[in-house]
């Protein structure tokens, strides 16, 4: 069984445990239960590339991060950095994140597009998330079936959530649903672990019309960025890079300096 089949088999008991203990009616009283939601505004005319700057705290492949990064200040300095949105993992077992780490950046920050990272498999954490201040989540191709993304999708598309569909192959974009608007590229294998980020390009031209190729995982060089953008990627989703350094958000402001 390889890390990926790990972490779907504890998230269902996980998610199993939180509707016994949250109810939907609990979650419906949430200030923020569909709420209108914020969304991604990229850089007009394709200017230059635009972030959606993560917080975690550790991982399977890296081990811990940054334990002691406290998610508020970091979604400040994101914030201050000029990124199009912030995305936070809310898997606790193996990337010590949880939905309070989303619910006060929320609090503190109301105008900021938050992504909630997490493996979804059940409707019931779609509620989670637009309860606890999300705009945006993840969908991930490799743990769920085709009928799985079409029931997501029309899930979240009634709260209001908007969608990162993420595949690590061509073939997966066979399970895309046509209310998804961004369509990502993970460039590091989650059975493996292993980075390849011309994974992106050759992925690229395979995407459905209309939609948003967002780039993620394993950018850490402006060139490598930019080549990416010139290709036809408009949007990157990065956090280690920015994670791994004692200042969070002023790593993020360089690297935005220099794209």
């Amino acid at each position: 069984m390889n890390i990926l089949d790990k972490i779907v088999e504890y998230k269902r008991a996980e998610v199993l445990k939180n509707k016994q203990e949250h109810s939907l009616i609990r979650l419906n009283s949430s200030p923020f239960y569909r709420r209108k939601t914020n969304k991604i505004r990229l850089f007009s005319h394709g200017a230059s590339p635009a972030l959606i700057a993560e917080f975690k705290r550790r991982s399977p492949s890296r081990g811990i991060i940054n334990s002691k990064a406290d998610p508020v200040r970091v979604a400040r300095d994101y914030s201050e950095a000029g990124v199009a949105a912030m995305s936070i993992l809310t898997d606790a077992k193996s990337f010590g994140g949880s939905l309070s780490d989303l619910r006060g950046v929320r609090e503190s920050f109301p105008e900021l597009p938050l992504l909630r990272k997490d493996f979804i498999i059940d409707p019931y954490q779609l509620h989670e998330a637009s309860a606890y201040g999300a705009d945006m989540v993840l969908l991930i191709a490799s743990v769920l079936e085709k009928r799985e993304v079409e029931e997501l999708a029309l899930e979240a598309d009634s709260l209001g959530l908007s969608i990162l569909f993420e595949v690590h192959t061509a073939d997966e974009l066979e399970k895309y649903h046509p209310l998804i608007q961004y369509v990502g590229v993970n460039n590091r294998d989650l059975k493996t672990f292993q980075v390849d980020t011309a994974r992106s390009l050759e992925i690229l031209p395979e995407m459905p019309g209309g939609v948003i190729p967002v780039s993620e995982s394993g950018l850490s060089k402006p060139g490598e960025i930019q080549k990416l953008f010139s290709a036809g990627f408009p949007l990157f989703l990065m956090g280690e890079t920015f994670m791994k350094e004692q200042d969070p958000g002023a790593a993020c402001k360089k690297l935005m300096e220099k794209l």
